[in-house]
């Protein structure tokens, strides 16, 4: 793709977002099944997009690679799903099963430039554990405080501010 097939595809979008601000508004989603035998997080994916990283539809993409918003919010849930495991299995908690679900709300008008006031980037993240269980809320509420305090990705993404360097 060159400079003109880009814009050919972004103008049109860049002047619907003007124009309805509405539409450029979304929420990215990312779900994960956890495996407590493993201790793993199985990311559950909607789509057959690649798993190489590509512009998301509402900014240009064509669908076919994996919008890498999308990728973080998976990152996230994946880590959270693990680090839950990793606390549920070592409290001794007992868990039949655990989803956890992230939500991003993204404004795209600020992604392609269209308005410098909004905000690059997602404006809000929610993750959010579905579990059943037979354990008390108390014990399922102080599993989800301890993984998200040693989850990886979230306190990464919470705390750390990234240093571009080009070389």
């Amino acid at each position: 793709m060159n400079a003109d097939e880009l814009r050919s595809i972004q103008t049109p979008l860049k002047e619907k977002y003007r124009s309805e601000p509405d539409a450029a508004q979304s929420t990215l989603t990312a779900r994960g099944k956890v495996n407590f035998e493993t201790i793993s997080c199985l990311i559950e994916h909607e789509s057959e997009a690649s798993r190489v990283p590509g512009l998301h539809p509402m900014a240009g993409g064509d669908g076919n690679f994996s919008c890498p918003a999308e990728m973080l919010l998976e990152a996230l849930v994946g880590c959270a799903g693990v680090t839950l495991g990793a606390v549920c299995t070592a409290m001794e908690i007992p868990v039949d099963s655990a989803i956890v679900v992230a939500e991003g709300d993204m404004d795209f008008r600020g992604t392609l430039g269209v308005n410098r006031e909004i905000p690059v980037g997602f404006t809000a993240v929610r993750l959010r554990f579905e579990f059943a269980s037979s354990a008390s809320d108390e014990k399922l509420a102080k599993a989800v405080q301890l993984a998200e305090r040693y989850c990886v990705v979230a306190q990464s993404v919470k705390n750390v501010s990234a240093n571009w360097i080009r070389q």
